[in-house]
């Protein structure tokens, strides 16, 4: 592994603990590498290949397939099989996914779309109780009422036949033997098993894995899954066959229909009708650049479209990442976009999203105007974009809380893979069936249909995918990728995504550098900074400007890779995961 010493005097490059050495003593030496890397704020360079990835595990797993020939497709299905076991409260069988794929032989840039749908048997009245007042948050979210079809398996099968090269059975070795001998639990996992054990212990199956006890697991334990074993041997031998309608389908239709107090809807008819969706990626122009992503439902690629695109003529590179000028621009670009996601984006498949007027150079430009004062903007309202159909929507209510995980890929091909997946709220539903959790997605929805009765385009309907935050990215310049960028974060990894664009393409940073800034996000109004970070001395600034300023963490997990003479990989720093490349 080559790696050169990057070193910056960037004011807002913020500190960040060392990834605990217990831990980088677990895995391999190369891993222990790149964990040292990231730690001192370096990239992880290469030549051939990258994987970047959530935790150690996985990028370890990823590693050994693209070492040995793999595409970067096949590098996925390895690293989200180990990724559901070592951080199951993130991502896993029992959620969803969207990825971006650009194929070096053809240049061809696609997308599939590998979102939850909604059980048929649903109805607008799925989050409110009996006198029509919506549910609070978390009465919806633990039991089966949240639970979604999980896309990601059916995904993982797509991309391999589209574009794996590898045998699908020996994909799951890594997972299949983490399962079966086990794991050091992380930090990271048992701390959020600790604060989580209200819900967590609610169901037998879910108690039992994560208190077998009855105290939660500690960092540094040994785990092991042996039902996720024999669930990822039945993938690797029937491919999807019994996952949507076999043993297993029944086993999580039998899991949400009978969740003690909050049972859901699930039937077996959605678990066999589950398709995944090839869709053309959503492109806006930013700086000679196309900053290319996944179109509705999710609301990412065109969120920081129009964040980018509004930003395009003021010039960041000159005011630079130190001055309050450039965060307020970044933050009153991203209060307008939000405005137009709160009223436009939903499943196109249900609801018409006018997709080419919200990222339109001449709509952003016109919504632009408003950043030209010095000031923050007292109120946004959403705009006008260009409308084929009907437009009267009510801004939506749903909330969108942050878990989740992403994968950025390069294999010795040339092709990119950038792929963001999750089962939602952390622990998702809270219902553990064959060692894997099922999500919460549903709850993505917005909890009304309508407001002030107009209606809400995220209003669940039965078939229907609910609208996403996550922004897996491909940035191509001349028709070739250079940057390969997504995180978790909930409704914030819009934000995350674009100051990392930013950083990388306006301030020069490199890989790690970008990642490693620290954040500054702006969604509703009130600006969000990184406590403990050097955002922190930009507050009196931005309260001057007129901002509301609220200190918190803001715990992303970016994995970026940089394309240029070589590979250039950068982890959060805030978070386990580390780039590995040859």
């Amino acid at each position: 592994m080559r790696q050169r010493l990057i070193t910056t005097g960037l004011a807002l490059l913020a500190p960040f603990a060392v990834f605990a050495q217990d831990a980088a003593d677990a895995v391999q030496p190369e891993t222990t590498i790149s964990i040292n890397a990231k730690a001192s704020g370096r990239p992880v360079t290469a030549q051939d290949w990258m994987v970047v990835a959530a935790n150690p595990l996985a990028s370890q797993a990823g590693a050994k397939v693209l070492e040995r020939g793999g595409t970067a497709a096949d590098a996925m299905i390895a690293v989200q099989t180990v990724l559901g076991l070592v951080e199951p409260q993130s991502s896993g069988l029992g959620g969803g996914a969207f990825l971006v794929w650009y194929d070096a032989k053809s240049g061809a840039l696609t997308t599939l779309d590998g979102r939850e749908t909604a059980p048929a048997a649903v109805t607008p009245r799925l989050f409110q109780d009996e006198n029509g007042e919506t549910l609070k948050f978390f009465d919806a979210v633990v039991g089966g009422r949240s639970v979604g079809v999980p896309g990601t398996p059916a995904l993982m099968e797509k991309a391999h036949q589209k574009w794996g090269s590898q045998k699908w059975d020996s994909l799951f070795e890594d997972g299949i033997a983490l399962a079966t001998e086990g794991f050091s639990v992380s930090a990271r996992l048992a701390g959020m098993i600790e604060r989580d054990a209200d819900r967590l212990v609610r169901f037998g199956g879910t108690a039992a894995y994560f208190y077998p006890t009855g105290i939660p697991l500690k960092e540094g334990q040994t785990l092991r899954n042996p039902e996720y074993a024999a669930t990822l041997r039945d993938l690797a031998e029937n491919r999807t066959v019994n996952f949507y309608g076999g043993q297993i389908a029944r086993d999580i239709v039998h899991a949400v229909q009978t969740a003690s107090g909050n049972p859901g809807v699930l039937a077996m008819r959605d678990m066999a009708s589950y398709q995944v969706k090839e869709r053309a990626p959503v492109c806006a122009s930013y700086r000679e650049h196309e900053v290319c992503g996944m179109g509705p439902p999710s609301s990412g690629a065109l969120t920081v479209g129009q964040i980018l695109g509004m930003l395009d003529k003021y010039d960041l590179d000159a005011l630079g990442p130190d001055n309050v000028q450039s965060w307020r621009l970044i933050a009153d670009a991203s209060r307008l976009a939000f405005a137009d996601r709160g009223r436009y984006m939903a499943d196109s498949d249900f609801v018409p999203v006018p997709v080419k007027g919200l990222i339109d150079p001449e709509y952003l430009a016109l919504r632009a105007e408003a950043l030209d004062g010095g000031l923050a903007l007292e109120s946004v309202m959403a705009g006008m974009p260009a409308f084929d159909h009907a437009m009267i929507w009510a801004d939506d209510e749903s909330l969108e809380l942050p878990s989740t995980s992403h994968i950025s890929i390069v294999d010795s091909y040339g092709n990119a893979l950038s792929m963001t997946t999750t089962i939602e709220n952390a622990f998702g539903s809270r219902l553990m069936v064959n060692g894997f959790l099922l999500n919460n997605e549903l709850t993505d929805f917005s909890f009304r249909t309508h407001k002030d009765g107009v209606p809400i385009a995220n209003a669940i309907a039965p078939g229907k995918r609910p609208r996403s935050s996550m922004a897996p990215t491909i940035v191509l310049k001349d028709g070739k990728p250079v940057l390969v960028v997504g995180s978790p974060g909930g409704s914030r990894i819009i934000g995350y995504v674009a100051k990392t664009i930013i950083a990388h393409l306006d301030w020069g940073m490199d890989a790690q550098q970008a990642v490693s800034l620290a954040h500054g996000v702006n969604r509703f109004g009130t600006f969000d900074l990184e406590a403990g970070s050097a955002m922190e001395a930009l507050a009196p600034d931005l309260e001057a400007l007129g901002y509301k300023v609220n200190m918190r963490d803001l715990n992303s997990g970016l994995h970026v890779i940089a394309i240029g003479d070589n590979l250039q990989g950068g982890a959060d720093p805030r978070r386990e995961g580390v780039a590995l490349g040859e």
